[in-house]
């Protein structure tokens, strides 16, 4: 959906600057900004925020009252700004983004790594020391089981995939053999 990638990115820049002047540390503003990105993708949440007999203040005070913690003044600011301008669909794309720009800044990517069986904290840390030298920064972890892979592993850091598992290698036969 690249008109949402598109209408989120300026909203993610404005927020990733005002937490980066606020002084209160990126973290909290990037839980903040999952935590309204999870209830945004929410159907009924959803739903009920698209209803039209809600004005502006409504919805943000029914957001802000479904928050675990209290967001800061600022990223207040930002969520009714979001609700004036009817943009609260793009609060998933928004967190999304909030945190690439916060994972540059810091040097870091987000590294998704996929096995068929678990692996050890030893195992895990030994692949992502060659991993980072592979892709030149620090990598920040998560570990899924997916047996359906059946061996192997399959890891995502960023937009690049490698895919070295036996459903992989499964899928490359078959195809080779019915092309």
């Amino acid at each position: 959906m690249a008109e949402l990638s598109t209408i989120a990115r300026p909203y993610a820049g404005a927020l990733f600057e005002t937490a980066r002047a606020s002084g209160e540390g990126l973290d909290r503003w990037l839980d903040s900004v999952d935590e309204l990105a999870a209830l945004m993708s929410h159907p009924q949440v959803a739903q009920v925020v698209a209803d039209p007999k809600l004005d502006d203040a409504q919805v943000a005070d029914l957001l802000l009252g479904m928050l675990k913690q209290p967001l800061p003044a600022m990223a207040a600011n930002f969520l009714k700004l979001l609700v004036a301008n009817q943009r609260l669909t793009a609060l998933p794309e928004v967190a999304i983004q909030f945190r690439r720009l916060k994972n540059q800044a810091e040097g870091v990517a987000d590294c998704l790594i996929e096995t068929a069986y678990p692996l050890s904290d030893g195992e895990v840390a030994e692949l992502v020391a060659a991993l980072a030298k592979r892709f030149g920064s620090k990598l920040r972890p998560t570990v899924k089981v997916n047996p359906a892979l059946i061996g192997g592993v399959r890891i995502a850091v960023g937009d690049q995939v490698l895919d070295n598992s036996v459903r992989a290698r499964l899928n490359q036969m078959q195809t080779a053999l019915t092309a």
